[in-house]
């Protein structure tokens, strides 16, 4: 579903991403794990097109995105840190403008905006305006416009950050609902959030990747925060 070659990003003398590459198969679904300032958001935004690649391949679905960007990112749902809300909106009002961005219409339109409310339990508040959401109705939001449509696949950048605890098991219920009926990349600096939601980890330290395996691979012989720490202290 996906594949990523020779990913590479530069800005000026500073190296952001370096050479990285992988692939997830459909309906796979891997924790992207690195700490603060890994190159994991700048890597998920060239994955989704937001950002070009100074060098390297991003393959959505078969299909090459720098070649056939609109065709490409028609398969692909995004939900960045910070979702892309408008405060001035309502909720319902919100998904079905982005409905129609994502060319969705009449019928079509209306089935995939009622399947993201429930699919993301926004019933309650869909005739809210956004600015008066709390976080986590705001986050659950975001999520409903990464998933309109039924994108197959789904990137999702630090989605529980800044929830409190509640919201965030909230919020990896939802992910985990999502399993099966897309492929999904997850980026985290959470240990237990990887391990709880993935079933694959790719590791990034100072724009590498440098390390890609299963959780059984990793539980093999070291646990997971065991790899990761030994990863990053001699990458």
């Amino acid at each position: 579903m996906l594949e990523v070659s020779g990913l590479t990003k530069r800005y000026g003398d500073i190296l952001a991403v370096d050479d990285v590459g992988f692939r997830l198969e459909k309906g796979e679904v891997a924790a992207f794990l690195g700490p603060n300032g890994a190159g994991k958001t700048t890597t998920l935004r060239i994955v989704t097109g937001y950002l070009p690649p100074t060098a390297g391949a991003v393959v959505i679905g078969g299909v090459d995105l720098r070649r056939e960007p609109t065709k490409a990112k028609r398969m692909v749902g995004y939900l960045p840190e910070i979702p892309p809300l408008y405060p001035e909106m309502r909720v319902e009002g919100y998904l079905r403008f982005v409905g129609k961005l994502k060319g969705l219409r009449k019928q079509e339109l209306e089935k995939a905006i009622e399947e993201a409310i429930d699919r993301c339990r926004l019933k309650d508040v869909r005739r809210r305006f956004v600015y008066a959401l709390s976080k986590g109705y705001r986050q659950r939001l975001g999520l409903a416009q990464a998933i309109l449509g039924n994108p197959g696949l789904l990137i999702l950048d630090e989605p529980t950050a800044g929830l409190d605890p509640a919201q965030i098991v909230d919020m990896r219920s939802f992910i985990l609902e999502l399993k099966g009926s897309h492929t999904i990349l997850l980026s985290t600096h959470i240990l237990s959030e990887a391990a709880q939601i993935c079933n694959r980890v790719l590791i990034i330290h100072k724009g590498k990747l440098v390390g890609d395996g299963t959780l059984e691979q990793f539980a093999t012989g070291r646990s997971l925060e065991e790899t990761y720490m030994g990863l990053v202290a001699y990458s």
